[in-house]
């Protein structure tokens, strides 16, 4: 119970409880045939809803009712719901982050046995660091939607009337200081040069800026669990982030999350954005962007001394141990992260939507998305395999997770931390009273490991 007085604990300091709010089909009383699923409002996400009719005509007297909420009240929800044994979610979605440790605890179902006996759902296709990442103990307890990791987009046409030139060998990989000065270059007076999240949020502006203080040598906790976010190479970081924003970044940056950098980047409003892989569903997609067909180039994940520096993510489909109807849940589950899903997609809603970086056969058995991802899909991929949150840092931890620290107070942690970058990128103070006061929050969680 420990566990789930933390996770209580936090959740409510950051004013996040089960009252958030939110929207969804269908009615609140719940049938016994009735599938309830929690979701982010992300694109993928939404075009899953769109497509849920094929679902239900496939299982008649099934009844899908989706909640559909933001990130940041999504993980609120779903983690207090979870926690605490309710029945309101069938089916929830979560990440690589609340997986094992939600395994561990007993509080979501063996999803194992139930792929083995799905004939046809071939578990093996999940690329193998996604796979490994949703399971304990050698069993999956979340199956993977979509994965990511994160790369730098950058508008190809903007960069030639710059006159910059990028290296294009394979084994290239950007420093941060060449893509500073690529930004100041870009910046223009109704321009960014790059977008950077500044959003509030340990799954928003800590999100990127986490794959930076890793690659400057940086760390949240030695082995010993000591803290070090005033340590010398977090705060070499956190400026650099900070600085780069502040000049050359977006207005109003303390305000954007992902959404927002990407409905900058698609109109034009910033010359690069550094985020997830996953983004190319939507920029890549003709009908939303039609303007950029072409013109975006990608490139790894900037490094300064740490290699591979892009993060691991993946949004899952899990089934709380409480869930009144499992069998359905896993039913509707195994439709939307089944092979013949991924076909739907790219058929119905255009191949560039395909939900990317789950499974390996969507870059080797669909020619037609093979074909429209030649310029990001084998990117995507190798950031994805050579992410490695067994060893984030250049010096050792005690922790997992690359954008993250994979503990159960870290949702708090993260948030009250978070909140004082932004406040850092806002210029209500500075960088270094920002991590003077991220120390001490860290301290207190450190204390709590020390003494076990």
């Amino acid at each position: 119970m420990r566990t789930l007085r933390r996770l209580a604990a936090g959740l409510t300091a950051v004013g996040l409880t089960l009252a958030t709010g939110c929207s969804g089909a269908g009615s609140m009383g719940a049938s016994e045939n009735q599938v309830t699923i929690a979701m982010v409002s992300n694109a993928q996400m939404t075009d899953a809803r769109e497509l849920s009719s094929e679902f239900e005509a496939a299982n008649p007297g099934t009844k899908l009712r989706f909640i559909t909420l933001s990130e940041n009240q999504a993980r609120a929800k779903i983690t207090m719901s979870t926690a605490m044994g309710g029945s309101e979610f069938d089916v929830v979605m979560i990440s690589n982050f609340e997986t094992p440790q939600w395994a561990k605890d007993g509080w979501l179902r063996n999803l194992s046995d139930y792929a083995e006996q799905t004939p046809g759902y071939d578990e093996q296709d999940f690329i193998s660091s996604l796979r490994e990442s949703l399971s304990y103990e050698g069993d999956l307890y979340s199956v993977p939607f979509y994965g990511e990791s994160s790369f730098l987009m950058y508008r190809k046409d903007l960069f030639e009337q710059a006159g910059i030139t990028v290296d294009q060998s394979p084994d290239y990989q950007p420093t941060w200081q060449e893509v500073a000065g690529w930004a100041d270059k870009l910046k223009t007076a109704d321009r960014a040069g790059i977008c950077l999240r500044g959003k509030p949020g340990w799954g928003e502006v800590l999100a990127p800026l986490d794959t930076v203080i890793n690659t400057f040598g940086g760390r949240w906790f030695d082995e010993q669990w000591n803290a070090q976010l005033n340590s010398p190479q977090v705060r070499q970081a956190v400026n650099f982030y900070v600085d780069l924003i502040k000049r050359s970044g977006e207005i109003g940056a303390a305000s954007t999350g992902f959404q927002e950098c990407a409905n900058l980047f698609g109109q034009g409003q910033t010359a690069m954005w550094y985020d997830a892989t996953s983004a190319v569903s939507v920029l890549e997609d003709p009908q939303e962007y039609p303007e950029l067909v072409g013109k975006i180039g990608y490139l790894p994940a900037p490094i300064a001394e740490k290699p591979n520096s892009g993060w691991l993510y993946t949004w899952a489909l899990g089934i709380p141990k409480s869930a009144k109807n499992p069998d359905g849940a896993w039913k509707f589950i195994s439709w939307m992260t089944s092979k013949d899903y991924m076909k739907l997609v790219g058929e119905r809603l255009g191949w560039a939507r395909v939900p990317p970086g789950s499974r390996t056969s969507t870059y080797t058995e669909l020619p037609e998305y093979e074909k429209i991802s030649q310029s990001y899909g084998p990117l995507t991929l190798r950031s994805i395999e050579n992410a490695d949150p067994e060893h984030p840092t250049v010096q050792p931890v005690p922790y997992t997770g690359i954008q993250f620290v994979g503990i159960p107070e870290f949702q708090d942690l993260g948030t009250r931390v978070s909140q004082q970058i932004s406040a850092a990128i806002a210029g209500q103070k500075t960088v270094d009273e920002a991590l003077d006061q991220a120390q001490q929050y860290a301290e207190v969680v450190g204390r709590t490991y020390q003494e076990k």
